[in-house]
């Protein structure tokens, strides 16, 4: 059996300023129920500070980040560091998402480089991977994310790659309101654990959490999650309203 964890990540994207940012963040705490599931808030970088004293206390909630830069500081305008992400009590963060790999061209060998520095900064990284639609219907989708994620994750040691989660995000049904079905992203789900398997052995690939990310909802997320390879998901639109994000949670 395995002992990886189920994981429920809230993706805020740019959304929510300050007061509706600390005000979502407490209506997640007054009803989060105490579960073994870890649920996580990637919100924007203003509010990672202030969402960090609101769930401080809540033992399952955890903060993220939405990106960070590969280098440790200097003359880098605009940009955010794994340091100043952990001063602000940062425990994960998400890269390698598809909007930065599209609308920023975030290579894969930049990805591994932020990787890396998050892991030397003691934060655990949410390292997304996923398919365009003409990629799928191509059927050049398994060799896509083969790629993203051996260049991405696979010249780590496995004591760092035990660190890492990885998230599932089929491009074509990110904010469309198209999601895969379960057996398909089961089928991606073990596709990559069996790659894993392949580079880690299977003991790390038992234990590695594969999230699902793509239009996850209340209505979905209970027959996605009950895929035995798929450990929760990463949730955009459906996170900013807390009750959809709290019956996700419940949904695991």
């Amino acid at each position: 059996m395995s002992h990886r964890k189920n994981i429920v990540a809230g993706n805020w994207k740019m959304n929510k300023n300050y007061e509706e940012g600390r005000t979502l963040a407490r209506e997640i705490v007054a009803k989060l129920k105490p579960s073994e599931t870890v649920a996580i808030l990637g919100t924007p970088y203003i509010h990672l500070k202030g969402v960090s004293h609101i769930i401080s206390d809540i033992n399952n909630l955890y903060l993220a980040a939405q990106n960070c830069h590969q280098e440790e500081g200097g003359a880098y305008t605009g940009e955010i560091s794994t340091g100043m992400l952990r001063s602000v009590g940062c425990q994960y963060v998400i890269l390698g998402h598809s909007e930065r790999r599209d609308y920023f061209e975030e290579s894969n060998q930049l990805i591994n480089a932020k990787v890396k520095k998050t892991l030397a900064d003691d934060m655990l990284p949410i390292f997304c991977c996923g398919e365009k639609l003409p990629v799928r219907e191509a059927g050049d989708h398994e060799t896509l994310v083969a790629q993203q994620v051996k260049e991405g994750l696979f010249d780590l040691s496995a004591a760092d790659f035990s660190k890492v989660v990885i998230a599932y995000e089929p491009v074509w049904a990110i904010g469309t309101g198209v999601t895969a079905s379960p057996a398909q992203a089961q089928e991606m789900h073990a596709f990559i654990r069996s790659l894993i398997v392949e580079q880690y052995g299977q003991e790390i690939a038992d234990a590695t959490s594969i999230l699902y990310g793509g239009s996850v909802k209340p209505g979905n997320a209970k027959e996605l999650f009950s895929q035995p390879d798929v450990d929760g998901g990463l949730v955009g639109g459906a996170s900013l309203n807390a009750a959809d994000f709290l019956a996700i949670i419940d949904a695991m």
